[in-house]
């Protein structure tokens, strides 16, 4: 399946001037993290329309549902970053050989949710909030999610396989048609329209897995028909140890770093419903909502990888450098704008989802207050993908760590213990950024001096 590489011809992240190279791989990507972001926010918007309380359980899903996009970005990222550093050394098969085991981890990572989805959805969401309907109605759906989560891993690892080869369009489109599908149904599943039966937010699930498993068929097509960089070969995908490590040694502190995220929601969940649970319903808008700014720079971070490992495997120090720096300027742009709207519109946005009058109250602070984080978010982002791009996940992780676990949620937790004070508790965000940032400023020095002197 698909032709056998040969490496004569120069693959163009070794080649195209690096401006227009990040432009053509990012805006793909940025397309496709933009349409993912908007069916987020869709599928919120019609939960939030069954009630607060469908929208506050689907709020107390997310830590787990970002835990499995956390195994499967994750694995991705050690794909992505192993077969892109192997094209740009000639090891052309080394590339093939993490591509063929991806197809394993699919099944593998699976199955884990399998299990986690048939035994533990109903303590996770009841460690959460005592209110029985939002238990009730959040167990249904993220069973749901976790059991058909196979297209989740699937279209996420072949995705990576497109873009770690600088297919970054098809990537795009197979992401596009996914996310296209789940919009198309979420109304219908939801509602019950066209003679569907109403379903409410087991249909908004249902839509999410059929969604993911389209993306996943067109990921697959992608591979076999256009990547010409590697080989997809059925009978080639069991691991071996040094492949694995090699995977896992970017992949393992990127998962940690994204299931962090899962800690830190899950910490903040039960920290608000000491206050109300419309604060939880606000928390998980300002996801939805915040997604929408920074899925274009975790785009351009998939972009940014390849270029980087592969320039990595070339040694060449100034196509390194000229990456990193655009990224980062254009990031920072990217995240100004998303300050810009949560500081000007919060009301607007938050009655996209039905808001009550409490809810806006609530809301428009919490963006103001959150939004300030962003400033500096957009440097610290991409300077994390710097890391996990030269093989030094650790660093990403431990800013990650630093920024939620370390600072934010005790930050949090002190404020609402001393003060009392709901408004005061989203100031953890900007306070916790700046410990990242500092972190950050320190780890990208040291690559500089340690892993770029060529």
């Amino acid at each position: 399946m698909g032709s056998d590489t040969t490496g004569v011809k120069e693959n163009k992240m070794g080649t195209m001037p690096i401006p227009r190279l990040l432009l053509s791989m990012s805006v793909p990507m940025i397309a496709s993290m933009l349409i993912q972001a908007l069916y987020n926010i869709v599928d919120s918007i019609f939960v939030a329309q069954i009630s607060e309380n469908a929208l506050s359980a689907v709020s107390l899903a997310f830590p787990m549902q970002n835990f499995m996009i956390a195994v499967a970005a994750g694995t991705g990222v050690g794909v992505n970053a192993l077969l892109s550093k192997s094209l740009g050394a000639k090891k052309f098969d080394t590339a093939n050989k993490s591509a063929n085991v991806s197809l394993f981890l699919i099944f593998i990572n699976w199955l884990l949710f399998v299990i986690i989805g048939l035994t533990m959805t109903r303590p996770f969401l009841s460690a959460q909030t005592s209110v029985a309907e939002i238990v009730e109605i959040g167990d249904v759906y993220l069973q749901i999610c976790l059991i058909g989560s196979f297209g989740l891993f699937g279209q996420v690892a072949l995705e990576r396989l497109l873009q770690s080869t600088g297919l970054a369009i098809y990537a795009m489109i197979s992401q596009i048609i996914g996310a296209v599908v789940n919009i198309i149904l979420d109304p219908i599943m939801i509602f019950g329209l066209f003679g569907f039966p109403a379903m409410g937010v087991a249909g908004a699930a249902f839509a999410t897995v059929i969604g993911q498993f389209v993306g996943m068929f067109f990921g697959f097509y992608f591979n076999i028909k256009k990547n010409t960089d590697i080989h997809l070969d059925f009978r080639d995908i069991l691991p071996n140890k040094d492949i694995l490590t090699k995977i896992y040694a970017v992949g393992l502190p990127s998962i940690l770093m994204i299931s962090i995220g899962s800690i830190m929601v899950f910490g903040m969940n039960r920290i608000l419903d000491g206050f109300t649970t419309t604060a939880i319903a606000v928390f998980g808008v300002y996801f939805k909502l915040q997604s929408f700014i920074f899925m274009p720079v975790f785009g351009m971070n998939n972009a940014m990888i390849p270029i980087i490992s592969y320039n990595y495997g070339a040694k060449n120090r100034a196509r390194i450098i000229e990456t990193i720096r655009l990224s980062a300027i254009a990031a920072t742009g990217l995240m100004l704008m998303g300050f810009l709207a949560f500081q000007l519109i919060p009301g607007r946005l938050l009655l996209l989802f039905d808001a009550s009058e409490e809810m806006i109250a609530i809301g428009s602070i919490a963006l103001r207050i959150i939004s300030i984080s962003f400033l500096v978010a957009g440097f610290n982002i991409v300077s994390g993908a710097v890391f996990q791009a030269l093989g030094n996940g650790m660093y990403s992780l431990i800013v990650s760590v630093s920024r939620q676990l370390i600072a934010l949620l005790p930050i949090a937790f002190l404020i609402a213990t001393i003060f009392s004070d709901l408004d005061k508790v989203w100031l953890a965000y900007p306070l916790a950024e700046i410990v990242a940032l500092t972190l950050t400023i320190i780890f990208l020095k040291r690559i500089n001096t340690k892993k770029l002197n060529f």
